[in-house]
């Protein structure tokens, strides 16, 4: 687990961007430096108000809203977090307000590890985009067919043998990665052919995530 910690830390604490996660890496560097120089999750304590001002400001230098409409046409579902909308025929947006997340710094994060650990269904950040006075961001993500039912017990298992274990219902926890992983139900985890499509994610940093490899 050494190296993967290590490279987790390197994703989530360097600054440089990360091939065509660049836009993502660089508004996830923009909100760590705004949580403050020292960075460490129990310190985490900025109200999401504020930093979506701070980023509202953020996009507007750096071009990162998403300008295109979203046709209401193009819905395709809808689930507690985020509304799905088709784009083209090989991938999907997602139009995320980031309410299973205290901060959006918590949310950027959770896309970083999810493109980690997932790339076949890695996320892409388009841009924020205001709708209806909120503040959403919009990812694009290639569209999954899954078309075998998920067994959930294979999915504890295969999770289990990277090191997740099942504490309740469908969450997981890290001990050596500090990794929180919820809310993987069988609509969250797509099967086809005996793989596992991990569509949607969320992971959540512990204190343990910060502490050095032994």
């Amino acid at each position: 687990m050494k190296n993967i910690k290590d490279e987790l830390q390197h994703i989530i604490l360097g600054d440089e961007p990360i091939g065509r996660a660049s836009q993502l890496k660089k508004t996830q560097s923009f909100l760590r430096a705004n949580a403050g120089t020292s960075f460490k999750a129990e310190k985490q304590q900025q109200l999401k108000s504020e930093e979506t001002t701070a980023i509202v400001t953020f996009a507007k230098k750096e071009n990162l809203f998403y300008e295109p409409v979203i046709h209401d046409a193009d819905f395709f579902s809808e689930g507690a977090e985020q509304k799905v909308y088709r784009l083209g025929d090989a991938h999907v947006l997602k139009i995320n307000a980031g309410i299973f997340y205290e901060t959006w710094l918590d949310y950027f994060n959770s896309l970083l590890i999810h493109n980690y650990f997932f790339p076949l269904t890695a996320y892409t950040f388009l841009g924020f985009k205001q709708i209806n006075g909120e503040l959403n961001a919009v990812v694009k993500q290639e569209y999954i067919i899954g078309p075998d039912p998920t067994n959930l017990d294979l999915v504890k298992q295969y999770l289990r043998y990277n090191g997740f274990q099942n504490k309740r219902n469908n969450d997981f926890y890290n001990d050596e990665l500090g990794l929180i992983l919820e809310d993987l139900h069988d609509e969250n985890v797509l099967s086809s052919d005996g793989i596992f499509f991990f569509i949607d994610t969320v992971f959540y940093l512990t204190k343990q995530f910060y502490q050095k490899s032994t």
